[in-house]
């Protein structure tokens, strides 16, 4: 309402829309009584919510946790004003944290307040990733500096090798849950510690060291400077695995032997692990380890061997140092983020345990999902509160209320997601245009979407390039898909969007490929590469294309949360049966490229999906989308969008997640 163009044009972020509205707006708002009442109304929800004592938690489980939960992760996606994320595990620890506080779970989460964030994503003329780095205007972003009693900025202390960082930390609220945010860059640092929390994901292996070991320890001591006693301490992936070590250092401390504290600790920390393969989890060599905690094994009261055999299989000389191994050992609650992902996680550590049957290692699952509220597009929260009820959004993890889909009529169903369409194709040429206007060349204007239709069917292939997510296998015929690309009757459109880590030069090269097929003239101009996608794109995406695509290499998919956002929007999920979508899948709700047996090796695996994925296209997906009745409503089409919001939205949100996580490990662990 203050205005709109502004709201557009900062990507949505309040704190630079009030830096930069004029104030003769800010007066005329102040005068004008429509806007204060809505303020007024706003503001009194919001108040009566974080007031609250009705929240689940308070209500179910009455006994509360003695202290908050600690939640730790390297990346948070909490909204694009806030660019500290790099994909799927910062956006499902956002996730987590927003959901804490619907439901009243007292939680602290623990992260690095990144000036630089990832990466903006910018793509040559010739396709290759261009990295540029920003750096972020805290007075335009939602944090605010903590500070400790006597006003002066909160600083916490560790040693690295032969010197002292000192940490200062920012907070950003979160409803009820608050997110720490730990930085190095101040003036009691050297000038290249000073960088040392500047962007996510170095590719210097011991920059990367130094960054765990500072946000585990560094992080524990922030939260004890503050004041803060946590009862459960939630580790999310291995780069956190140091916060462990400096709680049993702490009961060491405190006169407890080492087994003593280990035991201790154990029984209030939960780990999470996100990553299917072995190559995928952090180590470190072991040579580069040691300096750094040659001064610190002594105050756990253990020797080097027993050190280093903390983050290696006992009995091995391992000359790595792996931080999942380190999690799984000083934990006592594990856990995978789907069900496949249980199995191929008891598998590919049933080597710690093994006098264990593989079906008894001890890592359970608890499969991810998304905090509705932020995902759900404003279209389908009125149709939603129209059909399912005023108070849907608090009852969305309850199965029986999507029943209620059924009772929205297809044509009001289908409008909504032209509504939505319509959206990201402008989106689309908005972008487009404002790349002309830089003086882009015409080849990325055409790759930028700019002739996209807006009545053909859009598939999005939108997620982290790299080369087990396989974006390149739909032109593994360039000839079939052009024949798809290019029918009059039934056309197909593309849309993809992605980035490459900077060091991966494979990912890197594939990105390159995709996007230059996009600007081959015969496929007409109707596949699109969109760059520098975040956050905010993400939802224009999840929300607008009809069919979602998802084709990693089996069991290298943990979970994945993109499809869950799609399908909560009436997008259709397309996709091989890895991750969440093995436990979704029924058949009636979306299609399954494939099936569940492996290949004897990745050229066979890719030969058989790509045939797949060509044939469901041909003979079902494309047809089913133009099979319409004379008022132009393609009637199975939306029915399978009914059956797909109804078995997938209340399953797959992160509210039945963090239920889960609640029932099955908080509560347990944080008993005095």
């Amino acid at each position: 309402m203050l205005d709109y163009p502004l709201w557009r044009s900062s990507g949505h972020n309040p704190v630079q829309q009030l830096h930069e509205i004029s104030p003769e707006r800010l007066s005329s708002a102040a005068g004008d009584s429509v806007f204060l009442s809505l303020y007024d109304q706003v503001a009194s929800i919001f108040d009566k919510e974080m007031a609250d004592g009705d929240s689940w938690l308070a209500t179910t489980h009455p006994t509360p946790l003695p202290g908050p939960v600690a939640y730790f992760s390297m990346e948070y996606a909490i909204h694009n004003s806030l660019p500290i994320y790099a994909g799927g595990l910062g956006v499902l620890a956002g996730d987590l944290c927003k959901e804490a506080s619907d439901l009243g779970l007292p939680l602290v989460a623990v992260g690095f307040m990144y000036p630089q964030g990832y990466f903006r994503q910018q793509v040559s003329a010739e396709g290759w990733q261009v990295e540029v780095r920003q750096q972020l205007d805290f007075n335009k972003a939602p944090v605010i500096p903590v500070l400790a009693a006597d006003g002066q900025k909160c600083l916490a202390e560790v040693r690295l090798k032969n010197r002292t960082l000192h940490i200062r930390v920012w907070l950003v609220k979160l409803g009820r849950a608050k997110l720490y945010l730990l930085d190095t860059d101040i003036e009691e640092n050297d000038p290249h510690d000073r960088q040392l929390s500047s962007h996510l994901y170095t590719a210097d292996r011991e920059n990367r060291l130094q960054q765990e070991l500072l946000l585990g320890i560094g992080g524990v001591r922030i939260l004890r400077k503050l004041g803060i006693q946590p009862s459960v301490w939630h580790a999310n992936e291995g780069h956190t695995a140091f916060m462990i070590l400096e709680r049993i250092r702490e009961e060491v401390a405190g006169g407890a032997s080492f087994a003593e504290a280990l035991a201790r600790v154990q029984r209030t920390s939960a780990f999470t692990t996100h990553t299917p393969v072995p190559a995928g989890n952090d180590t470190f060599p072991s040579l580069l380890v040691e300096p750094y905690f040659e001064s610190y094994w002594p105050s756990l009261g253990i020797d080097r061997k027993t050190f280093m055999d903390l983050g290696r299989q006992s009995g091995t000389e391992d000359p790595n140092f792996n931080m999942t191994i380190l999690a799984l050992k000083t934990s006592s609650y594990r856990n995978a983020v789907s069900r496949l992902h249980g199995r191929v996680t008891r598998r590919m550590w049933h080597r710690l345990w093994p006098d264990h049957a593989e079906d008894d290692v001890p890592i359970t699952h608890i499969t991810n999902g998304i905090h509705v509220p932020t995902w759900v597009a404003a279209e389908f929260r009125q149709l939603y509160e129209k059909y399912l009820g005023p108070d849907w959004e608090a009852k969305h993890d309850e199965t029986q209320l999507w029943q209620h889909v059924a009772q929205i009529p297809d044509e009001e169903l289908w409008r909504t997601r032209q509504v939505l369409k319509r959206k990201l194709f402008n989106t689309i040429l908005e972008r487009a245009q404002d790349k002309w206007a830089r003086g882009t060349a015409t080849p990325q204007v055409v790759s930028a979407g700019s002739l996209l239709g807006r009545d053909a069917i859009t598939i999005g292939f939108v997620r982290r390039f790299t080369e087990y997510k396989r974006p390149a296998l739909l032109f593994r015929d360039p000839a079939r898909l052009k024949k798809l690309v290019g029918d009059r009757e039934r056309p197909v459109q593309l849309i993809f969007a992605g980035k490459s880590h900077p060091a991966d030069l494979a990912s890197k090269t594939l990105l390159r490929y995709v996007y230059n097929m996009a600007g081959d003239r015969e496929f007409q101009g109707r596949i699109a590469f969109l760059e520098d996608y975040d956050m905010h794109l993400a939802r224009y995406l999840v929300q607008g294309v009809d069919v979602w695509l998802n084709t990693p290499r089996r069991l290298q998919e943990a979970c994945g949360t993109s499809g869950m956002k799609a399908a909560l929007n009436g997008v259709l999920h397309l996709s091989v049966p890895d991750g969440w979508w093995q436990e979704a899948a029924s058949g009636r709700n979306g299609w399954t490229i494939g099936d569940d047996a492996t290949k004897a090796s990745a050229e066979e695996e890719d030969r058989a999906d790509a045939e797949a994925l060509y044939r469901l296209l041909e003979e079902k997906v494309i047809p089913l989308y133009y099979e319409r009745d004379k008022e132009g409503i393609p009637r199975g089409w939306v029915a399978m969008m009914k059956e797909s919001i109804r078995s997938i939205v209340p399953t797959f949100s992160a509210r039945r997640m963090l239920k889960e996580y609640c029932e099955k490990v908080y509560l347990p662990a944080g008993k005095p």
